[in-house]
């Protein structure tokens, strides 16, 4: 995790000018507190804040070719890098960062690097001997990075809208999956999966294959030289990530350098179902497990910093966030730099409850894509900001670009939900780490259903968001919201409270035009309206609200039966 900006083609580059660019990437800082760097070419700069988490004492950025031609400056991990050195043996690499690589593969390759890549990232990199630049961003969008446009012709580019906004007149999320390139002249997708075309993938289901491509990306997410953990709420996707990097702890040397024992987090309200869940998961996996506790009103109180960091008035963004956010501070006093998350998981597979009413398999896999590619405007934005605005990385095994191409490529008929087989939400996941010999985790525990993780925390959390929202936000307020917000208009007292809080600390058009909202937003509601009218009366995401589901289905399914497929048949 680190902070990156680049500024290119400045008419003013006077030394007051690298004053502001420093300025300005320093709002950065709490992304990458280890080290800063700034390259200045005529009238380009790349600026970088580090935070160390792969050679921490010579990886320092920017990063540069042989003779200092070619500069990049990168927010990211390149879990392949030593794989893509192997075949650079004619260049002399300078650092053991894992990003160094970009620089050499782009003077072997040019632009068309991109999908050798196997990590996440966004970089900016700076070809001097023609003054050409590319920048990119990862195939799924897991770390952040914006585009924004000066009055002067410039173009902007920096891991977090607050380092662009005072100035840039326009501002952008830059699209997950993208290049843009100052040859050719703008954006273009690098990353492009059979699964985005229109056609129904076909692919058997094999659960061994599930499995171990999924160990595969918990285990190269372990590349680190500094102390790490699991974020651990209970829930499936948790449990799962915690339960393989536990495994491969006890079997790798390297792995232990931090310990014999992996360490779990969890934070919720005092006596939530996330805390329960979580320690049990913890005993049964025999980590070393810290539950942190917060109050509804240390929550509110923090309301303001968390939409600072995370750059969002989303409601379901702010509740989710304001947890992990003080979960993350807690983390950061025990020296913890990275940690594995759970995210994505039920977007790949339609855990999501409304994922119920799916009426068929075609529907069902369109919804799941649209949800994968608007990741980047929520769990990945909320993981990524929430950790980093305490100086921690949070990497995400569930969106691995083999496992989603993997999970992405089976028949959607296993994915469908199927109460008269047994089959709950994520049923292919559960399923695929189901062994009766050495069990990955309880039979209980693999079955269990999903809990958001804002209601997971705790029940009273949101029930206290509403709370004080309601105190805050008038009834006129809100039937005016119209007038006073015409874009994105809030339709909730709760939605309107952080809107306010969001133009408050960032005023100008062009940074409210970064929020999703409007159509975007809607379209999983209105989707799950399409597959059952009654959703129509609920106006709250919260995953308690999912039309009985949550509270009525499945409830003794650890104690079922799951039903194997008759015949081989789906």
């Amino acid at each position: 995790m680190c902070g990156i900006l680049a500024v290119l083609g400045v008419v003013d580059n006077s030394q007051s000018k690298r004053a502001r660019i420093i300025e300005l990437s320093r709002r950065l800082k709490h992304r990458g507190p280890d080290w800063s760097g700034l390259h200045c070419h005529q009238d380009c700069y790349l600026a970088h804040q580090r935070l160390a988490i792969v050679d921490p004492t010579s990886g320092d950025q920017p990063l540069y070719n042989e003779d200092k031609t070619v500069i990049v400056t990168v927010n990211g991990e390149i879990y392949n890098h030593k794989k893509l050195k192997q075949n650079l043996s004619s260049h002399q690499f300078r650092t053991g960062s894992d990003c160094e690589v970009i620089a050499h593969l782009y003077e072997e390759h040019g632009e068309e690097f991109v999908d050798m890549l196997d990590g996440v990232f966004a970089f900016v990199l700076l070809d001097t001997k023609d003054k050409s630049f590319i920048a990119a961003r990862d195939a799924i969008g897991v770390m952040p990075l914006y585009l924004g446009w000066g009055h002067d012709g410039s173009i902007w580019f920096a891991s977090e809208m607050k380092a662009l906004v005072d100035d840039c007149e326009r501002l952008i999320s830059f699209p997950p999956g993208h290049i843009y390139s100052s040859k050719q002249g703008g954006l273009r997708r690098w990353y492009n999966p059979t699964w985005f075309s229109e056609q129904i993938p076909s692919t058997p289901y094999e659960p061994t294959i599930l499995r171990e491509t999924f160990e595969r990306a918990v285990i190269k997410r372990l590349m680190t030289d500094v102390p790490f953990g699991v974020l651990l709420s209970g829930g499936l996707d948790s449990s799962l990530v915690a339960a393989v990097a536990n495994r491969y702890m006890a079997q790798s040397e390297a792995a232990r350098q931090w310990g014999s024992q992996l360490h779990t987090f969890c934070i919720g309200l005092k006596g939530s179902p996330d805390l329960k869940a979580a320690k049990e998961v913890a005993d049964y996996l025999g980590t070393r497990h810290h539950e942190l506790h917060f109050t509804v009103q240390e929550g509110i109180d923090a309301l303001e910093e968390v939409i600072y960091h995370t750059e969002t008035y989303d409601v379901t963004t702010v509740r989710a966030s304001t947890p992990m956010f003080l979960m993350s501070r807690k983390i950061k006093s025990l020296g913890v730099k990275m940690v594995l998350s759970g995210e994505g998981s039920d977007e790949i597979f339609g855990g999501y409850l409304y994922f119920h009413k799916a009426p068929n398999k075609e529907e069902l896999h369109e919804e799941t894509c649209r949800k994968i590619k608007a990741l980047h405007l929520y769990d990945c934005l909320r993981a990524n900001k929430s950790t980093s605005a305490w100086g921690i990385e949070a990497r995400v095994p569930f969106l691995d670009k083999e496992f989603v191409s993997t999970a992405m490529a089976i028949d959607p008929e296993w994915k469908m939900i199927r109460p008269d087989l047994k089959r709950i939400e994520k049923w292919i996941v559960r399923k695929a780490f189901d062994v009766d010999e050495n069990p990955y985790l309880p039979k209980h525990i693999l079955y269990r259903q999903k809990e958001q993780f804002s209601d997971g925390v705790g029940y009273s959390w949101i029930d206290g968001l509403k709370d004080h929202a309601s105190a805050q936000v008038t009834d006129a307020m809100l039937k005016h919201a119209n007038f006073v917000y015409p874009e994105n208009t809030p339709t909730t007292k709760e939605g309107y409270y952080y809107r306010t809080i969001f133009e408050k600390l960032y005023p100008k058009n062009a940074a409210r035009s970064t929020v999703p909202g409007g159509p975007s937003v809607a379209c999983s509601t209105a989707k799950a309206v399409e597959w059952d009218a009654a959703w129509s009366k609920n106006l709250d995401p919260s995953g308690r609200a999912a039309l009985g589901v949550h509270s009525d289905a499945y409830k003794d399914a650890a104690d079922a039966k799951i039903a194997e497929p008759e015949n081989g048949s789906i």
